[in-house]
């Protein structure tokens, strides 16, 4: 059975740098995982996750830093407060407490698409620049134009 409050991945969060959206895609579909898992598929998952959004900020974090992004700092500083969150909950989880891993997820779904929209489509704008010269083209489906 399907939560209709599960995060899902739709074109509104395409940012036009491959790379970025491929790996944003994955970040939404492990906490849509994490979302619908059982309390036993929780320190597994949230492993999953742990290994994978780490993978994730050090890759941003480097384009920013090898790419001059101006506004590095914030960016990296906020990623850094995530990762230790995600780091605090899994020392919890692993002595039992699943609710305050519920509790991480629900923060990380309302916290993700504006990070998403805010800094990283600022730095995929910059990597796109700094790369081709322009700014990146994104094709979004099933949006309502009004």
């Amino acid at each position: 059975m399907t939560n209709p409050t599960t995060f899902q991945w739709d074109d509104s969060l395409l940012l036009g740098e491959p790379q970025m959206d491929r790996v944003h895609q994955e970040f939404v579909e492990i906490v849509a995982r994490l979302q619908a898992a059982d309390d036993e598929a929780l320190t597994p998952l949230l492993e999953e996750f742990a290994t994978h959004t780490r993978a994730h900020f050090e890759m941003e974090n480097q384009w920013m830093v090898e790419l001059a992004f101006p506004p590095r700092e914030c960016h990296i500083d906020e990623h850094a407060a995530v990762m230790k969150s995600v780091d605090d909950v899994r020392a919890l989880l692993a002595q039992g407490n699943t609710e305050v891993c519920r509790r991480l997820v629900q923060e990380l779904v309302q916290w993700f698409p504006s990070h998403a929209h805010h800094l990283d489509s600022a730095l995929s704008h910059w990597v796109s620049k700094r790369r081709t010269g322009g700014k990146p083209v994104v094709i979004r489906r099933g949006l309502s134009l009004r």
